[in-house]
């Protein structure tokens, strides 16, 4: 645990200097083992924070030559990925705050978990206000289901729900559908983000599922258009070819 938290210390470290243009766009991170005698830690955990900045997009790394600064803007959330708020907050430096609107323990109707479903579940219902710098920009509306999720404190709440299901529930977070429309907000979301009458939101509808493919949480997050940008960040993944027979020759020869 202890190298995993000091590998992660260290990613957000240079995604943070990388931010702030300690390291600028298309010039080369120092060397792995220049990092290793900065941070005072092994080449493995390097490798593994240098790893986590390639997946995220801020770098890309060459072999032969190091670490590449891609270009990247502020206060962009990804599309693709499963990403706790706090964890952007810690890695894009937004120094947001988060309002805990509304947290109980509810019903959650059928509606709500599948259109082929036909009992409620029993969960729990956060409402939660991000701000940054004073400013109202994301609403979210999350449904955790009971089971998986037996417990939710406040504190975990206000903090990171993502981290207190995997560290103190031990719940293995594995992968989430995603919908994203443009849309007129309710009156409860134009006042939470401070929208005009007319004003429109990002809205962010997913359904987060364990490993074993049990849905533990259903999502509506609303973004003020004005303060974020959407963007995915995609690597290529060569898929075998649906012509080529699995497992080697099969016609006998």
């Amino acid at each position: 645990m202890a190298a995993l938290n000091k590998q992660n210390l260290i990613a957000q470290d240079i995604a943070s200097k990388i931010k702030h243009k300690i390291y600028q766009t298309n010039t080369y991170l120092p060397s792995e083992h220049q990092l290793c005698d900065l941070y005072g830690t092994s080449r493995e955990t390097i490798r593994k924070a240098l790893d986590q900045l390639n997946e995220l997009g801020l770098i890309q790394k060459i072999k032969g030559r190091g670490s590449l600064v891609l270009d990247i803007q502020r206060y962009t959330f990804p599309i693709s990925g499963i990403t706790s708020f706090k964890e952007l907050n810690a890695t894009l430096g937004m120094h947001a705050v988060t309002k805990i609107l509304h947290l109980k323990k509810t019903t959650i109707p059928p509606c709500e978990i599948s259109k082929s479903a036909v009992k409620s579940q029993p969960g729990f219902f956060v409402e939660r206000l991000r701000l940054i710098a004073d400013t109202p920009a994301v609403l979210d509306r999350d449904y955790l289901l009971t089971p998986p999720v037996t417990k939710l404190p406040k504190t975990a709440a206000a903090d990171s729900i993502y981290d207190y299901l995997e560290n103190d529930l031990g719940l293995n977070i594995s992968y989430a559908t995603k919908e994203i429309t443009v849309e007129k907000p309710d009156d409860t979301v134009r006042q939470a983000l401070d929208l005009p009458s007319d004003g429109l939101v990002v809205a962010v509808r997913s359904h987060s599922y364990l490993a074993d493919t049990t849905l533990f949480q259903i999502t509506a997050s609303f973004h003020r258009p004005d303060k974020f940008k959407f963007i995915d960040f995609a690597r290529r993944k060569r898929v075998l070819s649906s012509d080529k027979p699995l497992g080697g020759n099969t016609s006998g020869k």
